[in-house]
């Protein structure tokens, strides 16, 4: 076995120690960070459960003060009619599903009751009294039966002059109250001023009170608790039962409105299990980077005892390694070169197809120039002879057809040469509604002789998008020209056209045709449903028009209608200032 020398052992050492005391503070830092957001959900969760216990006992209490004050129990201390006034007592258990209600005079005679035992020596209880003077009391039950526990308030009557006349007192049933929320998670109890477990969602704690070892239950049996302070938080380490947990962190919260105080215990488990993982994920890079560094120090020892037998082989491999990195730089040259010329050939590629939607469309278009060259002429021989007839009114109006024609001749011709024109510029801020209007307006007279009718409300304003308008324009042209192409020998052609200027805005082109074949391979490169050589195109609008979207960092996708035909959606960024900057 190789044996190193004692400095270098030491050192390991050293090493060894720093990871084990930089993990023990990793694990120290990250169980208290871990803690911290399992107290923060203890607490919410602890916050919840009072809030829902107070609200409960609250309406009971609302309605002791409610009902204190009814005619029908303040005649009770006249003489009143008993009878009357337990029907509207039974009325109002049934109502709230309190556990009884009765009223007593200010001696303690009980002078209506229902649904319950009333305590014995009632003019001595400290609710009672309390409400004699004319506040509202409150207590819990004395019962040694965990199923039998009960909380009551006592609220006054009033009569002339501020004198209380009895005393209205409603009885909850807790383990009733307890029943939507036992079993919940985490542990929850509620305990009264001498420190006994009244209220809380584990059976197995009720009735066990807080002493200074522990907690003691009913029948005597002692729970030790162990308590620690980790970041300001205080942590139990107690056994009492498979449902609570064994380290955790105890939180409390007084409930002066009911004289209960809150208390929770949030299973720790997690913070530990993170705080193991961070530190043993700590300890294992440093391991794996101090055995780097060990492997890299021994090699570079056994590489300097080595240099000089290996110095001629370092050499030649030297020279071997600079005819490679000079037949890669030739590599990359070429490499360079060649996607430089893809480019070129998918610029070339673009602007062909744009020619051939144009050569598809040329027929059309020279009909749609030559009818207003054909108005023209009319309306200005029609001019002339208006002006021979002194008729100066229907002149003008003839000139403003002239005029009408002609700037309808300009726009054509402008989308013309919008559209043909090779695009350079960079993506930037494009109207989608002015490009949807060109394309629209271009593929007009192939839509009328195929007759093609045409759904298409355009948005009310401008839907800025991130594109190039000429290439924008291209890709719903093509859209327009398939869906027309797909319509042919169709008996109902018509082409709806959606936009939704959300925040990506979306266009959809849906058709009346037979719909796609395979979805999967309409963007494919020469992949087309036309027949082979009959001039209807190669099968490359649609992958022309899937690398401009994707381009611009959109997408497109075509599928097939539910109710027939196709529908291409295509989805695009929309224009932000932080694009422009």
């Amino acid at each position: 076995m190789r044996r190193f020398p004692v400095p270098r052992a030491a050192l390991a050492v050293f090493y060894l120690l720093t990871v084990a005391l930089v993990s023990a503070g990793v694990w120290t830092y990250g169980r208290g960070q871990a803690l911290e957001q399992v107290a923060a959900r203890g607490a919410a969760d602890l916050a919840l459960a009072s809030d829902r216990l107070v609200t409960q006992l609250t309406r009971y209490r609302e309605t002791a003060v409610l009902m204190s004050d009814h005619p029908v129990l303040m005649a009770l201390a006249g003489g009143g009619e008993r009878g009357e006034a337990e029907a509207l007592l039974l009325e109002t258990v049934d109502k709230t599903s309190a556990l009884a209600a009765y009223y007593a005079a200010p001696d303690g005679r009980v002078l209506a009751s229902v649904s319950g035992a009333v305590p014995k020596n009632l003019a001595a209880r400290p609710f009672f009294l309390r409400a004699l003077d004319g506040a509202l009391g409150a207590a819990r039950d004395e019962s040694s039966d965990p199923e039998a526990r009960s909380f009551s308030f006592a609220a006054p009557s009033f009569g002339p002059g501020g004198r209380v006349l009895g005393v209205l007192v409603v009885v909850v049933d807790v383990a009733r109250l307890e029943q939507d929320w036992r079993g919940a998670w985490p542990t929850v109890w509620f305990t009264d001023a001498g420190g006994e477990i009244f209220i809380t969602n584990r059976s197995e704690m009720l009735g066990a009170q807080r002493v200074p070892e522990g907690l003691r239950e009913r029948d005597g049996t002692l729970h030790g608790i162990g308590s620690d302070r980790v970041g300001g938080r205080e942590v139990w380490s107690m056994e009492f039962g498979p449902y609570i947990p064994e380290r955790a962190l105890h939180l409390t919260m007084a409930l002066p409105v009911v004289g209960l105080t809150a208390e929770a215990l949030i299973d720790t488990s997690p913070a530990r299990r993170i705080a193991w993982l961070q530190a043993a994920t700590v300890a294992a890079l440093c391991l794996f980077f101090g055995a780097l560094l060990f492997l890299a120090t021994e090699r570079r020892r056994a590489l300097a005892a080595a240099n000089a037998v290996l110095e001629e082989r370092v050499l030649a491999r030297t020279r071997a390694l600079q005819e490679a990195n000079e037949a890669l730089r030739r590599e990359v040259v070429e490499r360079q070169e060649a996607e430089a010329a893809l480019k070129r050939a998918q610029g070339e590629l673009v602007q062909a197809g744009k020619l051939s939607a144009l050569g598809q469309m040329s027929a059309g278009i020279s009909h749609e120039l030559n009818q207003p060259l054909m108005a023209i002429r009319s309306y200005a021989e029609n001019g002339a002879a208006f002006l021979d007839r002194g008729n100066t009114e229907k002149a003008v109006e003839t000139l403003s057809r002239i005029g009408d024609m002609a700037r309808r001749m300009g726009r054509i011709i402008q989308n013309l040469r919008a559209f043909a024109r090779q695009e350079s510029a960079p993506v930037g801020r494009v109207d989608l509604s002015q490009v949807l209007a060109g394309a629209v307006e271009l593929t007009e007279a192939r839509r009328r002789e195929m007759g093609v009718s045409l759904d298409y409300a355009a948005p009310d304003g401008p839907v800025w998008v991130r594109g190039g308008e000429v290439r924008l324009g291209q890709v719903f042209v093509n859209l327009i020209t398939n869906a027309c192409d797909a319509m042919e020998g169709r008996d109902d052609r018509r082409l709806r056209m959606e936009v939704d200027g959300g925040a990506r805005p979306e266009v959809r082109v849906a058709d009346t045709g037979p719909g796609i074949e395979a979805p999967e391979r309409i963007f494919d490169p020469f992949y087309t449903t036309k027949s082979v050589g009959g001039g209807e195109g190669l099968g490359l609008g649609l992958s022309i028009s899937y690398g401009l979207v994707q381009s611009f960092g959109g997408t497109i996708r075509g599928l097939n209608a539910p109710e027939g035909g196709s529908v291409f959606t295509v989805v695009l960024e929309p224009w932000r200032e932080e694009d422009a900057a």
